[in-house]
């Protein structure tokens, strides 16, 4: 259960990470006030209502343009680019010496050695907890 919680959890992640940098346009197409069409990625058609230019200068068309077109442009983070030739050398080395030291973590002894193998223990030559005690009686 802990292993598939880990993945959603880090694909969620993944995708906040991949939303946030993400930009994009949207483009609305309003004919007076009403929404006639909306599109993400590439420019709104309109409605086919909009005023042409006049061919010649002598004929004008006083007639207000009644459709609008809008772009809302939704920008990406741009924070969260990391460079390689950026990382001191301090980090480098405590990069270095990090992944060193995980990496080896982990690895265990062929035989369990201890120290006191070839230790020869001392001669007794009299009994000291005998000489300190006191008794009661």
């Amino acid at each position: 259960m802990k292993q598939v919680f880990h993945k959603i959890m880090s694909l969620a992640m993944a995708f906040v990470v991949l939303f946030s940098t993400m930009s994009f346009t949207m483009n609305m197409h309003y004919c007076g006030d009403t929404l006639v069409e909306t599109a993400i990625f590439h420019k709104a058609k309109g409605c086919g209502m909009e005023m042409e230019k006049p061919s010649t200068e002598g004929c004008a068309i006083t007639k207000k343009n009644c459709c609008d077109d809008e772009q809302l442009v939704v920008a990406g983070q741009d924070e969260l680019q990391l460079k390689v030739d950026k990382i001191s050398f301090e980090q480098q080395v405590f990069i270095a010496s990090f992944v060193y030291t995980y990496i080896n973590l982990f690895e265990g002894l062929e035989n369990n050695v201890s120290s006191f193998e070839e230790y020869k223990s001392p001669l007794v030559i009299r009994q000291l907890y005998k000489i300190d005690e006191t008794y009661l009686i």
